[in-house]
């Protein structure tokens, strides 16, 4: 993960690379690299790091040209960020270099079996194994056609992947290849162009094709072949980009926020595909077997923010259907709150920098308490990960807005995977209901598509209500775990007063802030707690209230008493906080830029708290 760019034509590529992978830093990244087809042969250069250290690298090298390269900024998902983790990576003999953005799910298959056919790795990354496969399958080519050979390996590999691929045999030639990530191939005149998006093509031209999943591509300077998984020749349309700069670097998106809530269907995918076969949950390398999920008498979960909200949904999908004690708690009262962890207990801990001080100092805590701790985290090799016992990555990819969406999403995500493995270990959930909830799991992605589709009420809700004080957010049971996240995103960003409260404590107080005209979002999507949720609505609107209602599919109670609903897709209720929530973000978000509040970047607010 993160950015592509490959050019041919008549031009020394290098700069060209260089100004490629600048556009591209946007996306975020840990290292840089390039290979260029010298005269002298394929030539690497990567760095962990910035890409300005990436230059300085190529100019020590001194004096090289190349009309061919590849390049890539890398946001680490195996192995830490290093020189050797950086792409580009070569096959074989040194004559093929590969780029690589995605995840490749049977790399450990992969790579055992090129071990033995002697291939040396030298790195820790997936993407490696596909250079040596790429290598190696290639020895059997008679006529040195690399497209040929890449085809025949994207055949061999399961997961996500857009592929840049230059071989010695055809020293002008790219062949990119792409599924589940974005690739796009720009068209120039006597040279073209490869990018994981437009920003890094559009200093050299504005016409360009989509590369879609499980296409090939040859690109060369004066030509482009496209062709489909069976290497059938295919045609493309090509387009033509209309966004000035920044807008590009935002995907055509105003801010980076809506470009991140917009992306979070691919985000989940790429959480939860990965650890899915055969209708099963699947865990590797983390430790987090069966053994230990069975022995847990109590499941800790610590995060702060957004984070501690996940966990919130975490702890009641965790104890409806696993059937165990799970407390989730503030990473910073963890800490001096005296917590009762033993031996065997299961300690998630959840950060989307993997750097948050608190939680780090709480997952310290729990560990020398003897508990397993398990880092959800979306950062490889980010403290929290390198010092828990397991990790399940997120692979959201980079989340520039300060403001978290995607990530949060992801969180959840990966919270449902571990409630699932953990009931079916502890016996609480049988094969064919284990098959079921994957099945499940698996079109939450495109039940966050449907969910979307609210985008345009929410904008015109924020102009309706953008001028308000305060607002208060209600809902029981997982409605209140969202309601809780709900309200956190809309005041970090419009400033707005906002409050969330479990419907059922009204009475208990908070209704005597009601007044006419307060502005109260109720949300409503566990079937079971309908009648009572309507209740509480009926009780603010008496006494003035305006309400938004965020309402399940199969909500049958009395909307008569709320000003605008807002139904969600049809989804199994455990899973309703990961739909719910997207109306809200969208509404904080457009509430944000109708006040004119710097969205991505709000007042005194930090993405990675590192202090406490």
């Amino acid at each position: 993960m993160c950015g592509i760019v490959g050019f041919t034509g008549r031009e020394n590529a290098l700069p060209i690379l260089i100004k490629g992978l600048h556009a591209l830093e946007y996306r975020g990244y840990d290292s840089a690299g390039i290979a260029a087809m010298t005269e002298d042969g394929l030539r690497v250069i990567k760095t962990r790091g910035r890409i300005d250290a990436l230059e300085e690298k190529v100019r020590e090298a001194g004096g090289l040209h190349c009309t061919c390269g590849i390049g890539h900024t890398r946001w680490a998902t195996h192995g830490e960020p290093s020189d050797a983790n950086s792409h580009p990576h070569l096959g074989g003999d040194g004559k093929i270099a590969v780029v690589h953005n995605g995840i490749i799910e049977n790399y450990l298959e992969l790579r055992e079996h090129l071990t033995a056919r002697g291939y040396v790795f030298r790195s820790e990354t997936d993407t490696e194994t596909v250079a040596h496969l790429i290598a190696d399958l290639h020895k059997e080519s008679q006529d040195g056609d690399i497209a040929k050979t890449v085809l025949r390996a994207i055949h061999r590999v399961r997961g996500s992947y857009a592929l840049g691929v230059i071989s010695l045999d055809r020293p002008d030639e790219i062949v990119a290849a792409r599924r589940d990530n974005p690739l796009v191939i720009g068209l120039g005149d006597g040279e073209n162009m490869i990018a994981s998006d437009v920003t890094a093509i559009i200093r050299r031209t504005r016409k360009y094709m989509i590369l879609d999943d499980n296409e090939v591509a040859i690109i060369r300077p004066d030509s482009v072949q496209v062709f489909n998984a069976f290497g059938e020749p295919i045609e493309k349309e090509v387009r033509t980009v209309t966004w000035d700069m920044s807008a590009a670097e935002k995907g055509g998106y105003e801010h980076f926020m809506i470009k991140e809530i917009m992306e979070q269907p691919r985000a989940i995918a790429q959480t939860i595909q990965p650890r899915i076969r055969d209708g099963q949950i699947v865990f590797e390398e983390n430790g987090l077997t069966d053994d230990r999920l069975k022995k847990a008498n109590h499941v800790h979960i610590i995060g702060c923010g957004s984070a501690l909200h996940a966990g919130i949904v975490g702890q009641r999908v965790i104890e409806t259907i696993g059937r165990v004690r799970c407390t989730a708690r503030v990473a910073s009262e963890f800490r001096y709150e005296n917590p009762i962890v033993e031996p065997d207990d299961l300690c998630i801990v959840i950060s989307q920098s993997g750097e948050t001080a608190d939680t780090l100092a709480a997952m310290r805590q729990a560990k020398e308490a003897g508990a397993f701790a398990i880092a959800i985290v979306n950062v490889v090799s980010s403290t929290i990960a390198r010092e828990a016992d397991g990790v399940l990555y997120t692979w959201a990819g980079p989340e520039i807005s300060v403001a978290t969406t995607k990530a949060y999403s992801a969180q959840l995500a990966a919270l449902y995977l571990i409630a699932g493995r953990l009931a079916y270990a502890r016996g609480k959930m049988n094969e064919e209901e284990q098959h079921a909830f994957c099945a499940q799991l698996q079109a939450l992605p495109e039940m966050l598509e449907k969910m979307l589709e609210c985008k345009q009420t929410m904008q015109y809700l924020a102009t309706r209500y953008h001028n308000r004080s305060s607002v208060f957010f209600l809902g029981r049971g997982l409605d209140y775990a969202a309601a809780m996240e709900a309200s956190l995103k809309l005041k970090e960003i419009s400033y707005i007063h906002s409050e969330a409260y479990a419907a059922g404590e009204l009475k208990h107080g908070t209704i005597s802030l009601i007044e006419d005209g307060t502005l109260v979002v109720a949300l409503a999507t566990q079937p079971e707690l309908y009648e009572k949720t309507v209740s509480n609505i009926r009780e603010v609107t008496s006494r003035g209230a305006e309400v938004i209602l965020i309402a399940g599919s199969d909500f049958s109670g009395d909307e008569s008493a709320c000003r605008h609903v807002v139904r969600l897709p049809e989804c199994p209720a455990l899973f309703s906080a990961s739909l719910s929530i997207v109306p809200l973000q969208l509404l904080a978000y457009y509430v944000a830029v109708e006040r004119s509040c710097d969205v991505d970047k709000p007042r005194n607010l930090a993405k990675s708290v590192t202090v406490e």
